[in-house]
């Protein structure tokens, strides 16, 4: 058996398009419903219509990051198709000036000149079209746009993570509500951004803090505008 085989890798690019609609998904869905929370139980209204307006929010929220991330995931993904019906024309048609063309992209990245013609023709051979996605267009299945996936995913994710500040609202008593919400929000998260950086084998702590300044932020500015609103009507 192959060495390779028994040494099977697992990258982490493999996941970047779920988990980037995931972990965007969760965080707008905390940052947005707390947000809104807040900025209502500042402006001093009953417990049961923040209830409604969190829930509101949390549906209104889920089907705006479902419908947004299908149209822009979409529309790479028509690029992606434009480019690779190009390219399977200009393979038909100029074959050997895309033979050149293959053959240049592996000598600028350090293979020598005749090395270089042997690897672009037998990789034509084998595949045309794929060798010069890959290689010329940066098109590969991992990053591959996907987009009913990364609808799912960001609908999903946004739910839940508005759900947790939701529950905050259902289990904090009125006249604490806000200050549970926000602290509960914060500690909500901190865990997705260590969890989204361990997943993605990004930095923990750098990760975790900037979710944490952003989520305090937003919550900040809209408790300031529901309060101020409330002493305006």
């Amino acid at each position: 058996m192959s060495r390779l085989r028994l040494h099977a890798e697992h990258h982490l690019v493999d996941r970047i398009g779920w988990l980037r609609a995931a972990v965007l998904g969760a965080n707008d869905g905390i940052v947005s419903t707390a947000s809104l929370i807040v900025g209502v139980a500042a402006a001093e209204v009953a417990q049961s219509a923040i209830l409604i307006a969190g829930i509101a929010g949390l549906v209104a929220g889920a089907m705006s990051m479902a419908a947004g991330e299908y149209v822009s995931v979409s529309s790479q993904s028509d690029t992606e198709r434009a480019d690779l019906a190009r390219e399977r024309t200009e393979l038909r048609d100029n074959a050997e000036l895309e033979l050149d063309e293959l053959t240049e992209i592996y000598v600028k990245r350090g293979v020598d000149q005749a090395l270089a013609r042997q690897v672009a023709q037998q990789l034509t051979m084998k595949d045309a079209l794929a060798a010069h996605a890959r290689d010329e267009l940066g098109i590969s299945a991992a990053t591959a746009a996907r987009p009913v996936q990364a609808a799912l995913t960001s609908a999903a994710s946004f739910s839940v993570g508005a759900a947790m500040p939701l529950l905050m609202v259902v289990l904090s008593p009125a006249g604490a509500l806000a200050p549970i919400v926000s602290g509960a929000s914060l500690v909500f998260l901190a865990l997705l951004g260590a969890i989204g950086a361990r997943a993605g084998g990004a930095h923990v702590v750098r990760a975790t803090a900037r979710v944490m300044f952003w989520g305090a932020l937003a919550m900040a500015l809209t408790a300031g505008i529901g309060k101020l609103v409330s002493a305006i009507v």
